[in-house]
This record gives structure tokens, sequence and C-alpha cells, in this order.
């Protein structure tokens, strides 16, 4: 890709950028949330075309306007925000526009899909339905509809955002399995050590421009995160001993079900308190979902009881919940977390409207709002090229993702629960959200974080409780523990002299 430029109403996407991946490598694409990584990777794919600049493939100008081209071409992409039709199973999503013909063998499709599945220890079934299966597992289908095209050039936009290590570690794998075929990789990671596990070079862009491009094995992580960021970046969160105060939440005993009529959770009780910040850990589709829906009111509670500041509130409304006081990161920003098609004003007080301050006699007070949007988005660092008026849908991912943090936050709640907070962030990113956790555990709050990133947890959490299968296995301080033990007890191996 020579010259590419790509812009759009109010930003330059992309600016004179030059990518070029050789035959057999993997072949990393490094910058921050907005930085342009997907913009390029999408005009590769024909989803968007390019203002100026060509592409060539083996020395040949080739036009890509559509995903069809790409496909032609040999090009397949694993996209970042999932391409799923969600009512439709596996098999259907996988073949759904390769059907050749107005007859399709549906049974022969499956068969070949599940041939792939087992092949690359994807673990799929054909048969389930999209929206009965976990993140973790619809990103796995992503990775099986490029494989059933036999592409030759692969573009992994983010894929191990849901990934646990050990998946990651399996997909690591597969990546070079397929470099040693021959195919060339372009993955779009903010995983520094993902690039360094598995990467050759490295391309680095930063607010729309190319930086520099590098050998992975001769360059460091704290180097690359450099170049990415333009200033130094601190792996290590710096943080206080913990004084924790009275509890904020407690799980009495319960009891949540799952998507497929079993329970999910089973008689789980935990207590969360002012001051702390408690890691949940466990391998993803282990209960964590059920647990946080109940809690926020998004999924009815069997049995068991939610105390939430001395207030039982099991079976309290959402807004209820919120008004006193719970703050909610969701684990899906764009099902859960953001209305798409609304802009980041409507979105920043989509918890907060009808509030005092927002709205007189039930008319909004849209200056308010909108200088209330603008200082969420200044705070935190939500790049968009219309302010406040720009669609939520319309942002990367990333900024979707700092958009709902700084909305959370800003609204001040006594419990914050943050799911995977940082997923799909750069690193730069990373450690300002960290930090902004962290503010809020010392000013008093309470904070629940379910991340499927270990060292996360370990970052962040003051006590860990480790979930397996929807039952807590113990609960654990971070300083008298250590990743190989919480390890086993993901596992469903029960640590010895752990507090409950």
């Amino acid at each position: 890709m020579l010259g590419i430029r790509k812009e759009f109403p109010g930003i330059i996407a992309n600016d004179d950028i030059t990518l070029q991946v050789r035959e057999g490598e993997i072949h990393a694409i490094l910058g921050e949330n907005g930085a342009g990584k997907s913009t390029l990777m999408s005009i590769l794919f024909g989803l968007y075309h390019a203002d100026r600049g060509v592409i060539r493939i083996r020395g040949k100008e080739v036009s890509i306007k559509n995903p069809n081209d790409a496909f032609a071409l040999g090009i397949g992409m694993v996209h970042q925000h999932f391409q799923l039709v969600h009512n439709f199973t596996v098999a259907e999503n996988i073949i759904l526009g390769k059907e050749g013909g107005f007859v399709y063998d549906i049974h022969r499709a499956s068969k070949r899909i599940k041939d792939i599945s087992e092949r690359y220890g994807l673990s799929i079934e054909p048969d389930m339905v999209i929206e009965d299966i976990t993140v973790g597992m619809q990103q796995r289908v992503e990775i099986l509809k490029m494989l059933y095209r036999d592409a030759d050039i692969l573009i992994f936009d983010e894929p191990t955002a849901v990934l646990t290590p050990q998946e990651i570690s399996e997909l690591m794998e597969i990546m070079r399995g397929l470099a040693a075929e021959g195919k060339s990789i372009i993955l779009i990671t903010h995983k520094l050590d993902e690039i360094k596990r598995v990467a050759d070079r490295c391309t680095v862009i930063r607010r729309g421009r190319l930086v520099g491009v590098v050998d992975v094995q001769s360059t460091s992580a704290s180097e690359m995160a450099s170049m990415m960021v333009g200033r130094p970046v601190s792996f290590k969160v710096e943080k206080a001993p913990s004084n924790p105060g009275p509890a904020i939440l407690r799980l009495e005993d319960l009891s949540v079900m799952s998507s497929r009529h079993v329970l999910g959770v089973k008689d789980f009780s935990l207590d969360v308190h002012s001051g702390e910040i408690v890691g949940i850990a466990g391998v993803d589709g282990n209960g964590q979902s059920e647990l946080v829906e109940a809690i926020t009111g998004l999924r009815h509670a069997e049995s068991g009881r939610i105390i939430f500041k001395d207030t039982d509130i099991t079976a309290m409304p959402i807004r209820k919940r919120n008004e006193l006081g719970l703050g909610h990161i969701p684990e899906d920003r764009q099902k859960r977390g953001l209305i798409l098609g609304a802009t980041l004003t409507d979105n920043m007080v989509i918890k907060e409207f009808y509030k005092e301050g927002f709205s007189h006699h039930g008319i909004l007070d849209y200056p308010t709002i909108h200088d209330y949007a603008e200082r969420i988005i200044e705070k935190f660092d939500v790049r968009s090229g219309e302010g406040a008026e720009s669609l939520a849908g319309k942002l990367s991912g990333g900024n979707q993702q700092k958009a709902i943090i700084g909305r959370e936050i800003t609204g001040e709640p006594d419990l914050l629960i943050a799911v995977q907070p940082t997923r799909g962030l750069d690193v730069g990113a990373i450690e300002f959200i960290h930090a902004q956790l962290v503010k809020e555990r010392d000013a008093g709050k309470a904070v629940l974080l379910v991340s499927f990133e270990l060292d996360e947890i370990f970052n962040l959490a003051d006590r860990i409780a480790v979930i397996n299968a929807g039952r807590l296995i113990d609960v654990v301080r971070t300083d008298e523990t250590d990743v190989d033990s919480v390890g086993l007890m993901m596992a469903g191996i029960r640590a010895s002299g752990g507090e409950r």
C-alpha cells in the first residue's frame, strides 16, 4: 500500500501511509486508538476507498472496490467489531456471501467448518446460534470465516481482545503455521507482548502518519510504545496499599440462569468494600457475564440476594440501581454501552438526561448537555472528527471505550463495575484508565473489576475472587498469591489458606 490517504469530515485518518508486507511474514501494525490502523486495513479489504495512493499485490496494481474483490484477490479480514448476524447459526454466518448459487448444501458446509475448527483448535459447533454464544466464541467465528475462504493475505484486527491466555497462545501458533505455509499475516494489536511473541516486523502509525518500520526482535517493547504515543510509557500501575472501608456490595448465595437455561452462577457470595478493587479472575464463559448482569439488573437472579449500600437491590429496576450509585462499564461496548446511531452528546447523558441540571420541567437543556459531553471528551481524550456531535458508531473501538469509561466515572458512582475496561485500548490509554480506576479506589469508591487479562487483574486488584463454572473457588489477597496459583484456581483447583 503506497502513499495511502483517507479523509473523513473533520479528520485525516490516513496521511500518506506506506505499508509493505512480505510473503510468509507476520507484520504488526501498531498505533494509538484512532491512529488510522483499522481505516488502512478497511481500505485493503474494500470497505473504504482511498482518496489517494495505490495498492499492489505481488507487484501488480489492483483495484479493490468491495470485500468480494478482496476475497477474489485472496485477502481476508477478522474485524475488531464482529460482522455477524446474531440470529443465524455459526455455519450460516460463515458461508454468508459464499453460498455458490440459489441452493447450497448446509450439511456439507457444516462438515468443512467443523473440520477447519478442529484443525485449528477453535472448538466451534456449526449449528450454534450466534446470540447464544460468548463474545470469545464469536471472535472465533470471525477467524473461521477467513480460514473458510482460503485467504493468502490475512488481516487480524485486534483478534485476541476477548481470548483467554491459552487461546491466545494457540492463535499465535496458528499464525506461525500459516506464515510457514507462505501466507502473509497483518496483525493489528495494542498488545506489545503479542507483537514481541509472534511478529517479524512492525509498522508504527501515530495520528494518521507513518512513524517508522522496525524489526521486532531487535526493538524493545518500550521503544515501540514510545514511538506509538510520542512519549515514555509506564507499564506498571503505581498505587499505594488499599484502605478498605465498609462493604458497599454484598452478594449472598447468588444463583443466576445463563442463556442456555442452566445455572450460570451458583451460590456465589462475595463482599466488595469501599476503597478497594476486587478482581474477578476466570476463563471467559464461566459465569462472569451472568454475575455482572444480575448485579446491574440486566438479568434476573434465581435465588440469593444482592445488597448494595445496605439496600436489597435484587429486584430493583436498573434506573433505581443507577441512582443509588452503581456505574457499569459493560463487556460489549456496542451492544450494551452505546447507542451507535446517536451522538456522543446524547450518549454521555443517556443515564442522567432527566436529572436537574440537564432537564428543566421536562425540557432538555442542550447547551449544558453539550458542554458536559465536551468536558468528558476532553478529559478522557476521546478522539472524533466532529467532537461531541460525532455519531458514536463512527468512532474507533478504543475511542468508544474511552467515551463509556468517561461517562461512567464522571457519574461518580459508589460502586464501579468495570468489565474488560481496557479492551482494545493502546498502552497510553491503558495507563490512563488504570490510573483513573486507582483514583476511584483512593477516593473511597468500590471497584469490581472483571478482566480476562491476568496481568491487569494483578496490576490493579487488591483482592482476587476466582470463578470457575459459575462458582466462587476462592478469594485471595493479590500480594499473597501469584499467577500460577490463580491459574490453577481458574481451572477449579482451590488454593489452601485463601479467605472467603
